[in-house]
């Protein structure tokens, strides 16, 4: 497997790493070429537009904010460190990655804590992807959070660009990602940033390219980027086909916090991975990917209890069909 740098020292994801991250669908349809059926439930028609072309849309006040201080405070804890000390913020990392470009970049390992579970099982996070998807019958990915102290040196502020897919495939692969903001985000901090150009032109820019381009890391000459700005509490949904990364953090004093939500359609008859997902949350565990090591210490099976589902909750994980 090759493992490639940016320019900035800042390491994207490898062509098979992506796709082990960032799982596709077998949905049909190029989200972006959707004709609606289901009338919009929390995305505006504005907000339909922007998403369709630029590749993205921001869902405000998608949870309470009760719900985002308790999660904060609690990964934190998880994390055992103090959000008033900065000398805890850098603490080394308790397990290697096997995918190595994904050291240090403040993932957490924790995926089924009862607070994580109560963001995914809002109505108002499911209406957004019942939105996006124009279909009802949903799971949603089991992923983890992130806690991004400020980089202790500045380096290249640009960050990296990067797809989640392999833009030479065809048909395109069709996948959605979602980020909920726990802390703000903002020029500063960094975070994510994308180029909406090449979601909205994509054929056109590609026909300016030589044959042999690099279907996961974009030429950027003459093409800018787009930093977005988040409030705790706002969900950011992207389509796959956008070409994007990270910004870093210097802020010099202060975090970045997420959780990482996302749902595609349910694949029901898939018994394997319908039992895998429940065993999951049963038992309190970690997707078994190279993307996601665990935590060595089993923090969440130690400290919490099984999460409570709702009706939709049972939904969304498989324990229920649609």
């Amino acid at each position: 497997m090759n493992y490639r740098k940016e320019a900035d020292g800042e390491p994207a994801m490898p062509e098979t790493a992506e796709r082990d991250h960032h799982p596709t669908t077998s949905h049909s349809i190029p989200l972006h070429l959707i004709k609606k059926q289901l009338p919009l439930r929390v995305l505006s028609q504005s907000d339909w537009k922007h998403w369709t072309t630029k590749g993205y849309v921001i869902v405000r006040q998608v949870v309470p904010q009760a719900n985002v201080d308790r999660l904060a405070n609690l990964l934190w804890k998880f994390d055992e460190k103090d959000p008033n000390d900065p000398s805890t913020w850098y603490a080394p990392q308790r397990r290697e990655h096997k995918m190595k470009e994904l050291n240090n970049t403040g993932m957490l390992e924790i995926y089924n804590h009862q607070y994580l579970w109560d963001n995914r099982m809002e109505p108002h996070v499911y209406d957004a992807f019942v939105d996006i998807w124009d279909r009802e019958d949903l799971w949603v990915t089991i992923d983890r959070a992130n806690l991004n102290p400020p980089k202790k040196m500045k380096g290249n502020p640009d960050g990296f660009i990067h797809w989640d897919v392999d833009t030479s495939l065809d048909p395109l692969p069709i996948g959605v990602q979602g980020v909920l903001s726990l802390m703000p985000q903002d020029q500063e901090t960094g975070g994510f940033q994308c180029v909406p150009y090449l979601f909205e032109f994509f054929d056109e820019w590609k026909a300016t390219q030589p044959a042999d381009r690099d279907p996961m890391h974009p030429d950027m000459s003459g093409l800018e980027r787009e930093n977005i700005e988040l409030e705790p509490g706002e969900l950011l949904i992207f389509n796959s086909l956008l070409a994007h990364g990270v910004r870093p953090n210097h802020s010099g004093h202060r975090p970045r916090m997420a959780q990482y939500i996302s749902m595609r359609p349910a694949e029901q008859n898939n018994v394997a991975e319908r039992d895998e997902r429940i065993r999951l949350w049963r038992e309190q565990d970690h997707p078994r990917r190279d993307a996601f090591p665990g935590d060595p210490r089993e923090w969440e099976r130690n400290n919490s209890e099984i999460a409570e589902l709702t009706e939709l909750g049972e939904k969304l994980l498989g324990l229920k069909s649609w």
